[in-house]
């Protein structure tokens, strides 16, 4: 069998949690699965990092992906012609965009549509290609892969698909997130703290985030529990953040924020390790992969109580409404001031977390696969 898989979001040192899980699967199913051919579709130059396998064909088409005008022409011009050079018996794509000009079977990996029902979030012209064609891609595709039950619920809803057309294929969690020992600690907060203990902020800066709400919750936090506190927030900038640096800006201890921007994946491992908890409070999220590397980094977790985070956080976190600036500032202060509370949410994380791991994704993608080429 020959595989075709849209790869353009394996871009060494930038990998966000499209190309995480992008890496992670295809990394297991090429190891897993010597008989068949893969053939990976760049939209530009590539890591050798990336070609995992010995059957691995890497490919590089242009012009690179960068526009809603150069998807069109990528995914509706160039894919379908590989896809015939190559005589490719599936196209696999990660990020969910498909072509509508091939006869080849699809199967699209549609994380969620947060697009859908935010597309204030985006630049305009983003907003109207995702919900223009996700739709179309979600109809033209033999089968749609996605992380949550919620998610899966979702496009089924708003996308009138059938509901047995769509796999549910949990994200995975990188291993390298464990516990660290107390010296750790100490010298992770030295280096980016100046020695204070915080909580930790992992995402990309883009408005369905909450950045804002999570920057008011902590200046509320601060303006009640006087302290050394600090609020780290790891992740690079993304769409509209004027509205999260003018919040910044109006902040009565703004010099307790400390954004790192992208952190390489070692530092991330000791920034998770050293935090007093994780604050993720999203207005809306298809799975959430932050929880489960905090719990896997043995840190407790305050989180939103909406869309898919309840089905990942499970009984294991503290839950809040992304909306309700008080809830949130009051999980942050019970974290703060009840150590057996945070006992007993990390002994519980250590037990949700084991729901999720990349070899049971990478094995469900596969099935979803099969499927679609029956």
């Amino acid at each position: 069998m020959i595989i075709a898989v849209n790869t353009r979001l394996l871009l060494k040192g930038k990998l966000e949690g499209i190309g995480w899980f992008t890496l992670e699967t295809l990394k297991r199913m090429t190891i897993n699965h010597p008989e068949h051919q893969f053939i990976f579709i760049f939209d530009r130059p590539f890591s050798d990092d990336f070609i995992f396998a010995e059957n691995v064909t890497p490919v590089v088409i242009g012009p690179p992906t960068r526009h809603p005008v150069l998807w069109y022409l990528w995914f509706e011009f160039q894919i379908p012609r590989i896809l015939k050079k190559y005589k490719a018996d599936l196209f696999l794509s990660p990020d969910g965009y498909l072509s509508q000009r091939t006869k080849v079977p699809q199967l699209a990996v549609i994380h969620d549509i947060n697009f859908v029902h935010r597309p204030g979030d985006l630049p305009w012209l983003k907003a109207k290609y995702y919900n223009y064609f996700f739709p179309k891609f979600a109809r033209v595709a033999k089968r749609i892969a996605t992380v949550s039950f919620y998610s899966k619920e979702d496009i089924t809803r708003s996308f009138k698909v059938d509901y047995d057309k769509i796999d549910v294929v949990y994200d995975g969690i990188n291993q390298i997130f464990e516990p660290i020992s107390n010296d750790e600690k100490i010298a992770t907060r030295e280096k980016f703290t100046g020695g204070s203990n915080y909580f930790l902020f992992v995402g990309a800066l883009h408005p369905r985030k909450n950045i804002c709400g999570l920057l008011k919750s902590f200046d509320a936090f601060k303006s009640v529990n006087p302290s050394d506190m600090k609020l780290v927030i790891v992740g690079g900038k993304m769409h509209k953040t004027g509205d999260i640096f003018d919040t910044f800006e109006n902040m009565r201890h703004k010099k307790d924020v400390v954004f790192t921007g992208r952190v390489p994946t070692s530092d991330l491992h000791d920034i998770f390790g050293a935090a007093l908890a994780l604050v993720f409070v999203p207005f809306f999220e298809g799975f959430g992969i932050p929880i489960v590397e905090a719990m896997s980094a043995g840190i407790p977790v305050i989180c939103s109580n909406t869309t898919s985070i309840p089905e990942v956080g499970g009984n294991a976190v503290l839950y809040a409404d992304p909306l309700k600036i008080d809830q949130i500032t009051d999980a942050m202060l019970q974290l703060a001031h009840n150590d057996e509370l945070c006992k007993e949410l990390v002994e519980k994380g250590f037990v949700q977390k084991n729901k999720f791991s990349w070899d049971e994704t990478a094995r469900l993608l596969w099935i979803s696969i099969e499927r679609a080429l029956q």
